[in-house]
């Protein structure tokens, strides 16, 4: 696949420097076959911020993607932008990381895929925070059959909307956003992570607003928000595994109480903790009136942060082996995201075409330059 077998870091060009980059950049130093080397973002202003804070050059995307010195492209630019760049950089020569969703449109993905197979290059896609110790610790009683055989799983994401409190909301109600697939991601590589592939979905879904409103708080107070996607959806997948998952995700709602995930075995359920985070607790409960009795890791990249799945697909790419967070892992959850919407659109079932593998699991003190 024309890979580099140097031990020496590899050096990392980010693009978008958004609200999220801030976490990817607080994780790159902790991370030491990964090496900073340039940022790039439209706005001149945020680029500039950036490379000052980093010690780095701010530079034009042309120039990046031209320089043989720049081994891997960290992508965290919006989701509509995700493909065009992706594909951009593999032509070039460059591995992608890139930042959830993994693309706007099951079309546009396949793309990608056509693209890393051409250039001989690797792609990897967040979330990674299902290689921390939280889902790492509840596939690994999982795997050990703490649980009996997994019956079925529970998955909910309620929350008002980002207007509440991101800084830069718009593009969540835009295609290519919405709590499907900005937060359902989550979610969904947690549950093909813990319990194999979705072969297929159903789905219900409503827009209850055309228009959001930001609250009278921030740079964007009072700005209103077109909304082109649907804003509550429920789903229903079966894993090729037989194991039945209920997902559910909004932004329409005010308060719940719901947990986050958890899943069912003949012998025991299990509490999965939020997996937007990387090292929440996990519990395991073997009789109904019991309590969820707390599990210590047995699995996962410890203080992981974003980024972690960047590190794990260099090592994987020293060592010749596959990477935990794939392109075909990032695609299947994209295609159950995309069959999810078609589902509630046409009231039926429908099938899940892709597969990919379930990643391999996080050993307990693993580090993701190592192992």
């Amino acid at each position: 696949m024309g890979e580099p077998l140097s031990t020496e870091a590899m050096t990392v060009g980010l693009v978008g420097c958004g609200n999220i980059s801030a976490q990817y950049l607080a994780s790159l130093p902790r991370l030491p076959n990964l090496r900073l080397v340039s940022v790039t973002d439209p706005v001149a202003a945020a680029a500039d911020r950036v490379a000052a804070d980093q010690g780095v050059p701010a530079r034009p995307l042309e120039s990046v993607l031209a320089d043989p010195d720049v081994d891997v492209i960290l992508n965290l630019t919006p989701p509509q932008v995700h493909a065009p760049l992706t594909v951009r950089a593999l032509e070039a020569g460059k591995h992608v990381y890139l930042e959830k969703p993994f693309a706007v449109t099951s079309a546009e993905a396949e793309t990608m895929l056509t693209a890393a197979a051409a250039s001989g290059r690797r792609i990897g896609s967040a979330p990674d925070t299902v290689l921390g110790t939280g889902i790492q610790t509840a596939r690994r009683l999982i795997d050990d059959g703490e649980i009996g055989r997994p019956i079925a799983a529970t998955a909910f994401m309620m929350s008002p909307g980002h207007e509440s409190w991101h800084p830069n909301p718009g593009f969540y109600y835009l295609r290519g956003g919405g709590p499907l697939l900005d937060m359902g991601v989550y979610y969904l590589t947690a549950l093909v992570t813990l319990l194999g592939p979705v072969a297929e979905v159903s789905a219900m879904s409503s827009r209850v607003r055309t228009e959001r409103l930001v609250p009278d708080r921030g740079p964007r107070a009072g700005e209103v928000l077109p909304v082109e996607v649907d804003t509550y959806v429920a789903g229903t997948l079966r894993h090729d595994s037989g194991v039945i998952s209920t997902l559910i995700v909004s932004f329409d709602t005010i308060a719940s109480r719901l947990p986050r995930i958890e899943v069912y075995g003949s012998a025991a359920s299990l509490d999965v903790p939020d997996p937007n985070q990387f090292a929440n607790p996990v519990g395991i409960s073997a009789a109904r009136d019991d309590p969820f009795r707390p599990i210590t890791d047995l699995g996962g990249y410890r203080e992981a942060g974003r980024g972690y799945g960047l590190a794990d697909m260099v090592r994987a790419l020293r060592e010749g082996v596959p990477h935990r967070q794939s392109a075909e892992l990032g695609f299947h959850v994209h295609e159950v995201m995309e069959r999810i919407a078609e589902a509630s659109e046409a009231g039926r079932t429908v099938p899940v075409v892709s597969r990919c593998d379930r990643p391999a699991a996080v050993p307990q003190g693993a580090r993701p330059e190592l192992a």
